[in-house]
């Protein structure tokens, strides 16, 4: 790895930690109720960019834009009733096609019993520092036994292409394909608010990015996350944000938080 290339992988991991001083511990949540009961026409209407010039961009394995880590051991937490996920940005990386993307595994426990793997695959823009999803491997734990999930899908497959996962300059109203796997894997977001105040377990965040997601495959279904600046997610549906930091072996060492 060139010097210049490393000045600019150690500048992309300490701007976002810059912006941990948004954190506002103790102040209510105002999520205003427009968010959350908004008509799913957003979500059925055309508009929805799924070319995204992947061929004139230069990608990186390594980096961060304000909403997504993809720096290696960067672990979150997030927990609701009777359901944990834990998302830990690995040491591996994955070529997908002409690609060479970074690993970020997805491990998934209902009633504290591990019912997914997922490798997920990413790469960021090094100009625009927009988040590129390149597909997942998916093991699924039926019954305690493993087998492959049938959301695996990758970039290089007949007909698939990667999809946005964040912008690096996000707007409100933006309206991008996350995947693109004709028939498989087809999920996509718009950007609802870029002004959200939301508490989790470990404090409440300001300037929150909220999305919209469905799937092309099932447009009527809708689901909201949430994204702190300088952490990433910090809800999905009624899972909260309890952990956050660097991993060590099984362990995450908090930046903040328990």
């Amino acid at each position: 790895m060139d010097n210049s290339l490393k000045g600019r992988l150690m500048h992309q991991w300490f701007v976002p930690f810059a912006l941990f001083a948004v954190l506002m511990p103790g102040t209510p949540a105002t999520v205003q109720a427009a968010d959350e009961t908004l008509a799913p026409e957003a979500a059925q209407s055309s508009g929805w960019q799924q070319e995204f010039h992947l061929d004139q961009r230069h990608f990186l394995t390594s980096g961060a834009n304000d909403y997504f880590f993809l720096v290696p051991h960067f672990r979150l937490i997030l927990e609701g009733p009777g359901a944990k996920l834990m998302i830990t940005v690995l040491d591996d990386t994955v070529q997908v096609g002409k690609i060479m993307t970074r690993v970020v595994e997805e491990r998934e426990w209902e009633e504290g019993q591990l019912v997914e793997v997922s490798r997920n695959f990413y790469a960021m823009d090094a100009r625009t520092k927009d988040i590129f999803y390149f597909g997942e491997e998916v093991t699924s734990f039926p019954e305690g036994k493993s087998e492959k999930g049938n959301d695996s899908w990758r970039a290089d497959d007949k007909g698939a292409h990667a999809g946005l996962m964040m912008p690096g300059t996000p707007e409100v109203g933006m309206k991008y394909y996350q995947e693109f796997a004709p028939g498989r894997a087809m999920d996509r977001a718009d950007i609802a608010t870029l002004s959200l105040s939301f508490k989790t377990p470990v404090g409440t965040f300001a300037n929150c990015l909220r999305t919209r997601e469905s799937s092309g495959l099932n447009p009527d279904e809708l689901e909201f996350k949430t994204y702190a600046p300088g952490i990433g997610l910090v809800q999905d549906e009624e899972l909260l944000l309890s952990n956050y930091g660097f991993s060590r072996g099984t362990k995450t060492i908090p930046i903040r938080g328990r």
